[in-house]
């Protein structure tokens, strides 16, 4: 009998033992990460590992792994890292990681058919619709991110607005207007672009001094819209902006829209799983009236990339949506094709990987009382920081401190030019990695404290590195 060739292991003993030297070497990673640099420059010659051609002859795994060890795992972001502050990113868990790696290995499509992953799925939809107040028949799906969701959201929008019919005769001549603030992700815009409706049919809201939308102004920009003949239809607001961490008063949104028969969304990528704390909850206020919910399991609540999920309080306009009679998609009362509706039901993708299992290990092993804590957690040290911050003469904040992401600046004349280069040195230092953001024409130095493990300590040692930066800066500046 003709022996086929297999991509499985031809030594299944050496194979297991390449396997836990991975799966050590990895925890020793993540164990030890407090020892490393947040980021490091890449080399050339680690660059040009990756200019090979497309390799015909095959490598062992373990040579492939050293490689890896080599030249990737060392240069990477950093946001496992404590010192990682630069963009709102989570910090993963050693449990995520086991569960992905399970899931890897079951290699599920969760696109449909009757499996257990998808009860998986279904479970925690049902812990989302609890946490925030949903009833039983509002609809949930994992996507990518939040800025998947923020799309998913408006196309269930238009469905509410026109029916299904949209999906075969679009929105025709109507002009659809929608709204968010200036502090709002661009994916919200961005949606708005893939779906046909043209980006300037969204109108940007101003702020106030706290950063949050201007109620007052959104207001009058509705009103303005229906004088003009133009149909107001979505309002989009923000749980933890992605720039200052701002939460818009989402009560009075809410009022907003049910006055005027707008979509209510919120885009909580950041805040909206601050539900999991009770401090920060009572800030959230309102997330219970929206139509739809975007956020991320991957940033607070720090399940490994990606996680992202959106929630819909009406199931059926949501399936109405995205449901499909394609002959290959076929459903069945028994078997493996039955279990409809299928999750490529209330969404564009059909093949879907396993993000639900990760999830449900990260909640099933800590509690929602301890993901709530983590949470709390970081807000305090941002809090912190805010104080360090207020303490030194030559730190200046730039916003308000409102849930965890705290921005501020070098005083000092030439003040975007110092700034910047601060941050470029403290990541190069491998000390901290902070970004920049530009709030009121000033350059920022923007610290967003979403990992878990990021203590006092670690800030501490944040600012008094971005102290001695500025003040050699300054005093090259002035010849001293």
């Amino acid at each position: 009998m003709e022996k086929r060739s297999t991509l499985d292991p031809e030594d299944w003993g050496k194979f297991r033992q390449d396997a836990h030297r991975m799966l050590d070497d990895i925890i020793d990673y993540v164990e030890h990460i407090r020892e490393r640099p947040v980021w490091r420059p890449i080399p050339e010659e680690a660059r040009a590992q990756f200019g090979e051609p497309l390799p015909e002859g095959a490598a062992s795994l373990e040579s492939v792994h050293e490689i890896f060890m080599r030249a990737v795992l060392p240069y990477a972001a950093g946001n496992v890292h404590p010192g990682f502050m630069g963009w709102v990113h989570g910090g993963g868990t050693p449990v995520g990681m086991l569960a992905d790696m399970l899931a890897a290995g079951m290699n599920a499509n969760l696109g449909g058919r009757d499996q257990m992953p998808i009860e998986v799925e279904k479970q925690v939809l049902k812990w989302v619709r609890a946490l925030f107040g949903f009833p039983e028949t509002a609809s949930g799906l994992f996507v990518t991110g939040t800025s998947m969701a923020n799309y998913i959201a408006l196309l269930v929008a238009r469905t509410a607005r026109f029916g299904s019919r949209v999906r075969t005769e679009g929105v025709g001549e109507a002009h659809l207007a929608a709204y968010a603030s200036s502090s709002a992700h661009g994916s919200i815009a961005q949606s708005f672009d893939l779906a046909g409706m043209g980006m300037d049919m969204l109108r940007i809201v101003p702020v106030n001094e706290r950063f949050e939308m201007d109620l007052d102004a959104l207001e009058a920009m509705v009103v303005e819209d229906k004088k003009a003949g133009v149909q107001p239809f979505f309002v989009a607001g923000t749980a933890g902006t992605v720039n200052t961490g701002a939460v818009d008063d989402l009560d009075g949104i809410a009022d907003c829209a049910k006055r005027h028969g707008l979509w209510f969304h919120v885009d909580g990528a950041l805040g909206a799983l601050g539900m999991l704390s009770p401090d920060v909850a009572q800030r959230l206020s309102g997330i219970e009236r929206a139509d739809s919910i975007a956020f991320d399991f991957h940033k607070w609540g720090q399940v490994p990339y990606d996680a992202g999920f959106i929630l819909v309080k009406n199931g059926e306009l949501h399936f109405r949506t995205f449901e499909s009679n394609q002959s290959y998609l076929r459903r069945e009362s028994r078997a493996l094709a039955a279990g409809s509706p299928w999750p490529c039901d209330f969404g564009p993708d059909l093949s879907r990987g396993f993000r639900a299992l990760k999830t449900w290990f990260t909640i099933k092993v800590f509690g929602s009382k301890k993901l709530g804590e983590a949470i709390s957690g970081t807000c305090e040290v941002a809090n912190y920081l805010e104080r360090r911050i207020n303490q030194e003469d030559r730190l200046e904040l730039l916003a308000p401190v409102s849930l965890n992401i705290v921005c501020f600046r070098y005083r000092c004349d030439e003040s975007d030019r110092v700034n910047a280069e601060i941050v470029a040195r403290l990541q190069e230092s491998g000390i901290a990695a902070p970004s920049t953001t530009t709030l009121n024409g000033m350059l920022a130095i923007r610290a967003a404290i979403v990992n878990h493990r990021t203590r006092i300590e670690d800030i501490d040692a944040f600012v008094e590195a971005a102290l001695q930066i500025g003040n050699a800066l300054t005093r090259d500046e002035h010849g001293q």
